[in-house]
């Protein structure tokens, strides 16, 4: 597969729980691959920056030094196998993931498994290591607080494909038998060159902070409207370096 990609995409919310609410925003997202991140000239890479800082780990390590030591302490080896990431970069210093995945493919070319990296607004992170099935799906548990009206319980149902010329990826909770949240992100891939960077950066300008100011608009929203606000637990980081 080519990377770097960038695709230009739709995400949406939709909460069943305590009442029925659906919002959605365009974004758009790269996917890369961590031992070749993108080279852009100069004066485009204050727009796009992958750094370490921003996921797991160590941020005076690498992206992939960092991975592959949280993989190895799961006894997982990738071998030097290609780990492709779809996520935010970094735009003019700021950058908020939601989720940011990780295929981690072993040396022939096969999927070891696949690592999708939880961020919330508090400026906390927690890691899934998961399995996915042939169709891309895979079911965990849910540790970690997220939102202030959801609780940290339940269990995720995520349909995590890698991407091709085509990205729909969503991640559904089940709370009590019933569905409570499901946020999808669909979207068409489209070549990672300069000028098509510059494109979305027009069409999206500031991506990274309005998809941030979104989420917490819409948590002003479930709160003007008396949802109950769950307290946050303390949250252990998963790695020495938070």
């Amino acid at each position: 597969m080519a990377v770097p990609a960038l695709y230009d995409a739709t995400v949406t919310h939709v909460r069943k729980q305590a009442m029925d609410r659906r919002f959605g925003h365009d974004i758009y997202l790269w996917l890369v691959d961590i031992d070749a991140l993108p080279r852009l000239p100069a004066w485009l890479r204050p727009f796009a920056r992958f750094e370490a800082r921003d996921h797991l780990g160590d941020p005076a390590r690498t992206i992939r030094q960092n991975l592959d030591a949280w993989l190895a302490s799961h006894g997982i080896d990738l071998d030097g196998g290609q780990v492709l990431m779809l996520a935010n970069a970094r735009l003019l210093g700021y950058v908020f993931n939601p989720i940011t995945v990780y295929w981690c493919h072993r040396p022939d070319g096969t999927l070891a498994c696949v690592v999708a990296e939880v961020h919330n607004t508090y400026g906390e992170r927690h890691c899934y290591l998961l399995h996915t099935d042939d169709a891309g799906r895979a079911e965990t548990d849910k540790d970690f607080y997220v939102s202030p009206f959801l609780s940290v319980e339940g269990q995720y149902r995520m349909l995590l494909r890698l991407p091709g010329e085509r990205l729909a990826i969503s991640v559904t909770l089940r709370q009590e038998g019933a569905t409570a949240l499901t946020a999808s992100v669909a979207g068409a891939r489209r070549p990672a060159t300069p000028a098509a960077l510059v494109r979305m950066l027009v069409r999206r300008p500031l991506m990274t902070y309005r998809t941030s100011a979104l989420i917490r608009r819409h948590g002003i929203a479930l709160w003007l409207r008396r949802l109950p606000v769950i307290s946050r637990p303390t949250h252990a980081p998963q790695e020495g370096v938070q």
